[in-house]
């Protein structure tokens, strides 16, 4: 037994697999923390907001993902693909992130201007009070101003893979909105609060990111004209693209909140609070995967395979998901409450939507992080398409609806994306 243990160490592999293990758990343990706090979190709100308040909150969050995609417009991956190229110098890292964090900051102005009137038009139109819409957006301020850094802050120590403790910070951050929310749900079960509390622990978590941020990189750096040049140059490719995801991955709750009722905008929420699951092996992946593919040479043949690896076991894994869901609704609907326990079919289309969109999403990154942009003309043209042809067709004032359009889109967008990362690899010159 201690002769085959021995020929195991020796073997090439060894090295390599016990540290991606060691890499793995600890992430993965973490993330798994992190994670479950969040989920703790989701259902807390759900089950003490009453559905109205849950409506509303469900249109504040999903805007602020609107408005950190809008003030990010292709920033922070301009900023990991230029990272990838100097990480080893913490001068040239420290400008690379001074200039991201400077371009963030502009970006932001036009985010809240296009942002907040939508929102308000959102809430009213949902039977929010003037003063119910104030106190939301106003709520949302922190969990917004933390976003315009945190972000760029992480790229730093993905880059070095000092995962430990920026897997600290997440844990310390979930537990403040933990502790935070179940000190306030319980006395004011509002919307607002809900999104205070989720807010405010991101600002201070945001501090000691900054402190493991520059321990790699110069903070004393100013922005530089040429690394501006560079990330925009990029930004410019990215930014219609990123402006479509994020019109594409908020417009069933848009749908449902314009044709359909409050109640439908609740569930969707609530159904889609269940796969924040999937996030846990996106954090991964986006820890793990997506620097080192960012790191790896031009070679055709290793970045082909690499994809391939990579998005094969997702299929396999999240295939997987799909069919445990599939098998067991009703012990999974039970978490959310006797308010969406009939919903058996619905939170299949929504985990299955959640799943493509997660290959979408990831596939998207690889190729981003090589500093690759699909044209959004090509990127735009078929989504509308696809959207347009499933909207005659499908009544929108639906949950079903809305659904079945939401797994349409992110189909069409898991092939273009999957097939332009294909495309550039193959067009590699030797």
């Amino acid at each position: 037994m201690k002769k085959k243990i021995a020929q195991l160490k020796e073997h090439p592999s060894y090295d390599k697999v016990l540290h991606w293990g060691k890499l793995i758990s600890i992430t993965g343990s973490a993330q798994i923390i992190v994670q479950a706090l969040g989920f703790v979190c989701g259902i807390l709100i759900i089950r003490l907001l009453p559905v109205q308040e849950y409506a509303l909150y469900t249109l504040a969050n999903t805007m602020l993902g609107t408005m950190t995609v809008l003030s990010d417009g292709g920033i922070s991956t301009g900023v990991m693909a230029q990272g990838g190229k100097v990480w080893q110098d913490k001068e040239k890292l420290g400008v690379v992130l001074a200039t991201g964090l400077d371009l963030r900051r502009k970006f932001a102005i036009g985010s809240l201007l296009v942002s907040v009137p939508i929102l308000f038009y959102l809430l009213i139109h949902n039977n929010a009070s003037w003063l119910t819409a104030v106190l939301i957006t106003a709520a949302l301020i922190p969990a917004f101003y933390a976003a315009l850094s945190d972000s760029l802050l992480e790229i730093v120590p993905k880059l070095h893979q000092s995962i430990l403790p920026l897997q600290k910070n997440q844990v310390a951050v979930g537990t403040g909105r933990l502790v935070l929310t179940a000190l306030t749900m319980f006395v004011f079960p509002w919307a607002f609060i809900a999104v205070l509390a989720a807010g405010l622990p991101r600002i201070i978590g945001n501090f000691q990111l900054r402190k493991i941020s520059y321990g790699f990189a110069d903070n004393s750096q100013q922005p530089d004209k040429e690394v501006r040049v560079e990330i925009l140059a990029l930004v410019k490719r990215i930014m219609p693209t990123s402006i479509y995801y994020c019109v594409a991955g908020q417009i069933t709750i848009w749908l449902i909140s314009i044709f359909g009722n409050t109640t439908s905008v609740a569930q969707l929420g609530a159904l889609g609070r269940l796969s924040v699951l999937l996030s846990l092996l996106s954090v991964i992946v986006a820890t793990l995967v997506v620097p080192r593919y960012a790191k790896l040479p031009s070679s055709k043949h290793l970045l082909l395979v690499r994809f391939i690896q990579i998005m094969g076991l997702l299929i396999i894994f999240l295939s997987i998901i799909i069919v445990l869901v599939y098998l067991f609704p009703t012990p999974i609907l039970w978490i959310l409450g006797d308010a969406y326990k009939g919903l058996p079919f619905e939170l299949l289309l929504s985990v299955t939507g959640s799943c493509i969109a997660l290959l979408s999403g990831i596939s998207y990154s690889l190729y981003s992080s090589r500093g690759w942009a699909m044209p959004p003309f090509i990127l735009i043209t078929f989504n509308l398409l696809t959207v347009i042809g499933l909207a005659s067709i499908i009544d929108l004032s639906s949950l079903k609806g809305v659904l079945f359009l939401n797994i349409g889109i992110s189909f069409i967008a898991f092939l273009q994306t999957s097939l332009f990362c294909t495309y550039k690899i193959i067009r590699i010159k030797k």
